[in-house]
């Protein structure tokens, strides 16, 4: 399967990145270019759906955390969506699953974003 990447914007400051195929080191530049442009057309809260995704490396965890860092600086948040055990296993045993919220559908992702609101 070849990448894919589709954004969409929620509202004023939320948005939805949807990757779909292999996010490695060969893709991961394309995925970055894409959430730095969201971020910076003032998206705060961003959500990373890996719905589609086969594979990810440590290029991909690399772009999520220096993604949460930006958002953070802006009290912003980044979740993700994902619901390949083989995936969400990478971010358990990287710990990275303490720093993002990984729901297991994309309506359960926005669902919490609309009723959470804006980030503490």
């Amino acid at each position: 399967m070849n990448f894919e990447i589709k954004t969409e914007e929620l509202d004023d400051d939320a948005y939805v990145i949807s990757l779909a195929g292999e996010v490695d080191l060969y893709t991961a530049p394309e995925f970055k270019q894409q959430l730095l442009d969201v971020i910076s057309q003032g998206g705060k809260h961003v959500i990373v759906d890996f719905s589609n995704t086969t594979f990810i490396d440590s290029t991909t965890l690399g772009v999520l955390v220096g993604g949460v860092k930006r958002l953070r600086t802006n009290d912003g948040q980044l979740s993700l969506v994902c619901s390949d055990r083989n995936i969400t296993k990478i971010f358990e045993i990287t710990g990275l699953d303490r720093v993002f919220t990984i729901y297991s559908t994309r309506d359960e992702a926005v669902d919490q974003l609309k009723t959470s609101g804006p980030a503490a």
